[in-house]
């Protein structure tokens, strides 16, 4: 079975990225397999220039097609912010609890109607060879005033999905992989995925 790595240690994403990935027949290993890697920079100004970082270092490094995504809220009322600075929007030490206080505050007096946004994600696969490919996909959402639900992660807990008329974190994974950020953006990957895989010789 071949084998591909998962740019990333968040939990949450790995387990989403490997439901998609399984008809394809990969094995799909994570970061934390790789500690010698390490934390890696995300010095991007852009979600694809950051998901191109992080692939093309784990490529390198582990001489395997390595998958990265880099993702992110757009809040209409904050100017499209936090954007490619999501995780790190309360400071760096990348705490949901924290970044949700302070989306909720900076929101507190903003009516429902101008509370819109997205998710946005840019994935990438890099092979050792050079070979890449990238997908985007967004996923409109409403920031809610409080939190609700204990699925998903990071800020599904404050959002709403408004056509499901729910917050994110109430939806089931597979309804959420339907219709999520990530799950649009995996899908045009895999679209480009076979002829791909064919130049990056791994078959």
């Amino acid at each position: 079975m071949d084998t591909i790595v998962l740019a990333t240690n968040n939990k949450g994403k790995i387990r989403e990225l490997s439901v998609l990935l399984e008809p394809f027949g990969v094995q799909v290993k994570s970061l934390s397999e790789y500690p010698e890697i390490g934390e890696i920079p995300e010095t991007g100004e852009t979600f694809l220039e950051n998901a191109m970082i992080k692939a093309r270092t784990v490529a390198e490094v582990t001489g395997l097609v390595a998958v990265a995504d880099d993702s992110g809220i757009e809040v209409d009322a904050l100017d499209g912010r936090p954007g490619v600075y999501s995780a790190r929007y309360a400071g760096e030490a990348c705490d949901d609890h924290a970044n949700n206080e302070k989306m909720l505050a900076e929101l507190k007096d903003v009516p429902d109607e101008k509370r819109t946004g997205r998710y946005r994600c840019v994935m990438v696969a890099v092979a050792p060879n050079g070979e890449s490919i990238n997908a985007d996909g967004a996923y409109e959402i409403q920031v809610a005033h409080g939190y609700k639900g204990r699925g998903g992660f990071g800020y599904d807990v404050i959002v709403l999905d408004p056509e499901m008329g729910c917050h994110v974190a109430e939806l089931d994974p597979e309804v959420k992989n339907g219709r999520s950020h990530r799950g649009k953006a995996m899908r045009k990957l895999l679209n480009l995925w076979p002829d791909f895989w064919s130049k990056a010789g791994c078959r």
